[in-house]
């Protein structure tokens, strides 16, 4: 598929894959598409910042490449390894039978058939139905060093294997890179993006993403939910619950064949919506009623 050529067109197609977006992010998606630049996305987590990467991989027909970033993540884990096992099977293969030629042995050792390609390779390579999606996901989990790795290879887009030499991408991948801001990402990476930050929906855009993934949730209950939930992001706990929150805890109630909201029902689902012990214990007893008292009052007309 083509990309498209319109915001109004990026809100489109993302909405047929369920991701309900508002005009801003879909106008720094379309550049991003645009333009051929990488797509830096800061925000709490659960606010939808990975699943925009899925949405434009299956909207787009592409191929998601995900690297997922953790801490000493470096340059050989997400470009290239290679298969040592299978190496060291070839060279005692090669000694057994007698046919072992060190220049031979050693180019074939350091070839195409022993190269395990990691994300950053991977979405290097052309792809019949167009360069991939590569998500870079978690970026403030690594170190300055991997960043420093990483603004190089965004820039042109190419990387280095010593033995090889320099694999250059055909296509550009489109490239999505994700952080919860647990620190801060260099500037110098910063600028070769396009940078939005994904915030918490208000009411209305939350229950419209609602709607979209969790449909058989009644109109009564999914209002009670997204009320409850804006109302819960107001108070002072550790972590406020994002939308990916809210969409499990839906489908939790349904699972349980709820109707209605009541604060024993939100105290025996608090894990659903909050993962962290003293959140819930704050939250427990005289606090959920006055909560969902507080949100069902919100949906009372004025």
């Amino acid at each position: 598929m083509q990309t498209p050529d319109s915001i109004d067109a990026v809100q489109s197609m993302l909405a047929d894959t369920g991701y309900v977006c508002g005009r801003a992010l879909a106008t720094v998606v379309f550049l991003s598409l645009k333009l051929g630049r990488p797509l830096f996305l800061e925000g709490e987590a659960g606010v939808g910042k990975t699943e925009i990467a899925k949405a434009l991989a299956a909207s787009l027909g592409r191929k998601l490449i995900r690297l997922q970033c953790y801490e000493g993540l470096d340059a050989s884990s997400a470009v290239y390894e290679w298969n040592f096992p299978a190496q060291m099977i070839a060279i005692r293969t090669a000694e057994a039978s007698g046919t072992a030629d060190r220049d031979m042995l050693q180019r074939e050792l350091f070839g195409p058939d022993f190269l395990v390609e990691r994300p950053l390779l991977e979405a290097m390579r052309p792809d019949a139905n167009g360069a991939p999606v590569l998500l870079i996901d978690e970026l403030d989990r690594t170190d300055e060093p991997f960043e420093a790795f990483l603004l190089e290879a965004l820039s042109d887009f190419q990387v280095t294997i010593p033995e090889m030499g320099t694999i250059t991408a055909p296509e550009p991948p489109i490239v999505i890179l994700t952080s919860n801001r647990t620190r801060e990402v260099h500037d110098a990476l910063k600028r070769r993006c396009l940078y939005h930050w994904v915030d918490y929906p208000n009411f209305d855009r939350e229950l419209e993403i609602l709607h979209a993934r969790a449909p058989e949730a009644s109109a009564t209950l999914s209002r009670e939910i997204v009320a409850f939930v804006q109302r819960l992001r107001t108070e002072d706990i550790f972590k406020k619950p994002g939308v990916a929150e809210t969409i499990d805890w839906a489908k939790c109630l349904l699972a349980l064949d709820v109707i209605d909201l009541s604060p024993e029902l939100i105290s025996d689902t608090l894990g659903a919506i909050l993962k962290y012990q003293d959140d819930i214990q704050k939250l427990q007893g005289s606090e959920a009623k006055r909560l969902l008292d507080e949100a069902k009052a919100s949906l009372e007309p004025a």
